[in-house]
């Protein structure tokens, strides 16, 4: 059985990261830099940094009018949450 301070733990560490990558694009884009690619900030998203991400699109107003990145973005935390209620469902049935 999988320890669930182990899993938020990691879920922690993919979100700092993945919010970490997110913003740092975010200010490539102001100051005209290399951006960080939208392939590799969904591939964060899948992995778990979906949650931090989400939000930090409307805090920091960035790819928020992508409708594209948008939807994938909502896709992806909508798989996340899938996923969470499912293990807690069969966590709660098999005690």
């Amino acid at each position: 059985m999988i320890d669930n301070e182990i899993v938020l733990y990691y879920l922690a560490f993919i979100n700092i990261l993945s919010g970490l990558l997110f913003a740092l694009d975010k200010s490539a884009a102001r100051n005209g830099r290399k951006r960080i690619s939208e392939r590799t900030l969904h591939l964060l998203e899948l992995a778990g940094g979906v949650f931090l991400n989400l939000i930090l699109m409307y805090i920091l107003r960035h790819k928020n009018k992508k409708f594209i990145y948008w939807i994938w973005t909502w896709i992806i935390m909508a798989g996340w949450v899938s996923i969470i209620i499912i293990f807690r469902h069969l966590i709660n049935y098999s005690l």
